[in-house]
């Protein structure tokens, strides 16, 4: 689980959406059958006996459609940050999951800032692994947020409040 005593809504659905991704890779499913499941029961598995809030079900929704519906877009781009180190089929689900949400959620989530995106997906990374990837997550996150939001990322204002 991520590290803050008491996790923020859009920290909890990061999380789900995480693992959302992971089920529908292992099995087949598509985000339309796996979005349904875990707002109806999963969400409830994620707070038990945790710290962590409610999940937000339509920031939930938006990351896991958006994600299924820009993979080959996604996988480009993280693609060609991971080169020459290696390729993006080699990563582990989750990790392929946190690197896709974190991408889109720079790409196509505006009203979050750059860091905060990063930030969370790096703590998100933290709670699956304890050996080098949260720094590939935050090495190819910040890559990509150079990119697609170089004028955020370039401004004076490189903090960012809590999402």
């Amino acid at each position: 689980m991520p590290k803050r005593a008491r996790s923020a809504p859009r920290t909890t659905a990061r999380l789900a959406a995480a693992q959302a991704l992971y089920e529908m890779e292992v099995a087949g499913k598509s985000g339309h059958e796996v979005v349904p499941e875990f707002v109806a029961s999963r969400f409830a598995g994620l707070i038990e006996g945790g710290d962590m809030a409610p999940a937000d079900p339509r920031f939930f929704e938006r990351l896991v459609l958006g994600v299924a519906g820009e993979v080959p877009t996604l996988d480009r781009m993280l693609a060609d940050c991971l080169q020459p180190e290696g390729h993006l089929e080699r990563l582990e689900i989750v990790l392929r999951a946190i690197l896709r949400l974190g991408a889109y959620e720079l790409l196509a989530v505006a009203e979050v800032p750059a860091r905060v995106a990063i930030s969370e997906y790096v703590d998100l990374a933290h709670a699956f692994f304890a050996g080098r990837e949260p720094a590939l997550v935050n090495g190819v996150l910040d890559k990509i947020a150079r990119v697609v939001r170089e004028d955020e990322i370039a401004g004076p204002g490189r903090g960012g409040a809590s999402s």
